[in-house]
Parts: C-alpha cells; structure tokens; sequence
C-alpha cells in the first residue's frame, strides 16, 4: 500500500509529520493487512514497525470514532511501552476523533473500567490488566476488528503469555496482528492455536 492509497485525514497526518515514503518492511506489509490477512511481522528495531502498527490500525478504523466498544486491543509489555505507543498514536491523532486509551496495573481498575465503559476506539493494554478488566465484566470485545501485539520479545515470560492467549477465546471473528524481531516458540504456539491462517512478513 503505497501513502497515496490512505484515509484522507491519514494522509493529512502523515504529510504533517513529513512521513513521504514508506519503509521497506511497510511497503511489505501495509498492503497485506489492509487486504484483511491476519499478520506476523518481523523485522529488526529501527524498520518502522511500530508506524506500519499505528498506520494500519488508524486505516482499519476509518480514523474516527465508533460507538463505544473498542475495535481495536494492542497488548505490549508494561506502563512505559502503553505511554510510549499512544504518544505515537496522538502524533497522528491528534485533529481526528478516534479515542485511544491506556490500561496498566499503576491504575485504579475501577477507573479504567469506567473510562472505557464511557467509549474508547483503541485500548493498549498489558495483558494481566487487560485480563483483569475483562473478567470482571469491563470491557466489552464484541465489535473488536484488531487483536495487536507489539514488540512481542515480552512474551518470553510465560505468565504474559498464557495471559495473551487467553483473550482470544472470548472473541469472535477479527484480524491478527504480531510484530517482533524473529519467529519464535511463542509465535508458532499462537499460529497452532487462533492464527493459523497468518502470513509471516520477514524483512
């Protein structure tokens, strides 16, 4: 997918932060996950993998707000990388209406619950938080278009990982995206468990 074949107000974003041409791993990827295809991504640090994320994710969602229920969850490792990931998001956000939210354990869950309970379009969330709001009836993942998790190195930690892939029994038909540095133990268990379909995009 070449910048040209974008949202308008995404265009605009990205004119505005003079992002003119994208990477060779966006040039591999963005059209995949446009098309609809269920992704892991691997490619080194540095490779523009975090603005293909941010840049399919606004794509998919149409660059506005929806109702209330998300339609977007990226998991990533803790506090600092949700504070890091939705300063990315506001770069390009910030003269859209599309609502991103933040949930990690520093926060009071009753809180959270509400602020999402209000509406929210994108949730980035560590995976025990997310977890923990979810069973306890705060988030609703019915309308969910996008299951993302980024930098997926963390899931080296087991109990991060069982966390991760007990989501997706909860969730009905949608897009998953994976993105890391190399294919691993971990990402083989998810493709044999609910990515089965997906494409690996190696750079």
């Amino acid at each position: 997918m070449s910048f040209k074949k974008i949202h308008p107000e995404l265009k605009e974003a990205l004119e505005r932060l003079k992002i003119t041409e994208p990477t060779p791993f966006q040039s591999k990827v963005l059209s995949k996950i446009k098309g609809g295809a269920s992704i892991f991504g691997l490619a080194p640090k540095g490779s523009g993998k975090t603005t293909a994320l941010v840049i399919s994710t606004l794509q998919k969602l149409k660059c506005e707000e929806f109702e209330d229920a998300p339609r977007a969850l990226i998991f990533v490792k803790d506090k600092q990388a949700a504070l890091e990931l939705k300063q990315e998001f506001d770069k390009f956000t910030f003269r859209m209406s599309i609502r991103t939210y933040c949930a990690y354990e520093e926060q009071n869950i009753d809180d959270q619950r509400d602020d999402i309970y209000d509406g929210v379009d994108i949730v980035i969330a560590t995976p025990k938080r997310l977890n923990k709001i979810f069973y306890s009836n705060g988030i609703n993942l019915n309308v969910l278009q996008l299951f993302i998790v980024d930098d997926a190195e963390f899931l080296i930690k087991p109990h991060l990982f069982s966390e991760i892939i007990r989501t997706p029994e909860s969730i009905n038909r949608c897009q998953y995206l994976v993105f890391g540095t190399k294919f691993d133990d971990r990402m083989q268990r998810m493709q044999d468990s609910f990515m089965a379909s997906a494409q690996i995009v190696k750079l």
